[in-house]
Formats: C-alpha cells, structure tokens, sequence
C-alpha cells in the first residue's frame, strides 16, 4: 500500500495530517463579563497545536464595547477563525466539522435557555445544539445574579445533559490581587476542562496557594 493517509478525493499526507490543530468553538453572548472571553482567544493563542473558531451575538459586541473597549475588527483579530452572526451554513453549524467541543463565554440566561431547548435560531445556538448532539464537551460559563427557578431548571437539565456549568464566580483560594486575577483563574478553569494548561494557573495545593500566615 502507498506511504500516506487516503480520503475520498486522493492522498492526504503525513505531513499534512500531523499539522492539523484541535478546534475549539467559542461562542460569546451579550452577558456582563465580555473580558473573559476575550481572556479566552489570548490565552488558547498560546497553546500549541490549537485554533479558536469564533461567533457572538449582537449583544455580546455591545457589552464588549462597553465593558472592555473594543470594536468587533479588535475582538476578530484574536480569534483564528470567525463566522457570521447568521451565518447558519458555516463549518461549525455541521456535525462533520471536528472539534473537541464548544465553550459559551460569557453565556447569558438567553443563550443558556436556548441551548437547553434546542432552539437553534442563531449560529452560536446551532453550534452548541451540535457540540451535544455530537457528544462532545459543552462549557457554559453562566453568567446572571441572582438566579430564578427558570435558570436553575435549565442548568440542571443541562447539567443532566453532561454539559459543563461553570458560572463565572469569584475565586479567592488562589490569592487574587485583581478582577484580572480572577478572570484568568476562570480561564484557566475552562482551559483545564480540554486537558490545557494555562500559564500561571494557581492550582489548590501548589506553592503559589498556600495559606497566608494568620495575622496575630
């Protein structure tokens, strides 16, 4: 037999098989917290062998011009690859399309009910309905305070589901001295969830979290 990989149209090389990077889709919402997804594309650019694909919502570019201070061209810049906002025939709308799954971040309760009912009327909705239908890790990181009834059925029908509900929640253990500190702890949170390690990322038990000395 031939050196090389085949596929239906011809040869695909080892060389060119061994260069494919792991997908992640990420999705971005109109909920507070627009930095941590900007967090997100900075920080997986620094992992090796893997790519962003990227789609938000009209919302989400509202809060990131509020929150954070930054035009749409700014927040595309980070991503590898972006998608239309009803750009409901791209890759990451098909099931055929590999990846290793999808974080919504931030995820507001909006998105957060239409992931859980299947209502799919939006490119970030369709592909979160194909990240679970494919089986593949789902990360919602939620954002909204307080919760009603109504989000905490959603998340435990979800959670039910197997996806990963990570509500974007203070963090204190690993000793922050700023919101940025806890937003890259977050993060890092979510980087862990696909086997990445995130530079810096302060681990319960490491020398960096040891308990401070008790004041006398």
């Amino acid at each position: 037999m031939p050196e090389g990989r085949f596929h239906l149209f011809g040869r695909l090389s080892n060389k060119a098989v061994s260069m494919q990077k792991k997908r992640l889709t990420i999705g971005m919402s109109g909920a507070s917290g627009a930095e941590l997804c900007v967090y997100l594309l900075k920080a997986l650019q620094q992992q090796e062998g893997w790519e962003s694909h990227l789609v938000i919502t009209d919302s989400a570019l509202l809060t990131l011009e509020h929150e954070v201070g930054m035009n749409e061209q700014q927040l595309y810049e980070l991503a590898d690859h972006v998608y239309g906002r009803n750009e409901v025939g791209a890759s990451i709308a098909s099931g055929t399309f590999k990846t290793e799954g999808m974080v919504i971040i931030p995820c507001s309760m909006k998105t957060l009910a239409g992931v859980r009912t299947g209502y799919s009327d939006s490119l970030l909705l369709r592909a979160a309905d194909v990240t679970l239908k494919e089986r593949k890790k789902l990360v919602l990181v939620a954002r909204e305070t307080p919760l009603n009834s109504i989000h905490l059925d959603n998340m435990l029908t979800l959670s039910n589901m197997g996806v990963v509900m990570m509500p974007a929640m203070m963090t204190f253990y690993n000793q922050p001295e700023t919101v940025r500190d806890m937003s890259l702890h977050l993060v890092g949170k979510v980087l862990n969830e696909f086997g990445l390690e995130m530079p810096g990322f302060r681990r319960w038990g490491s020398e960096l979290c040891k308990p401070l000395p008790e004041s006398k």
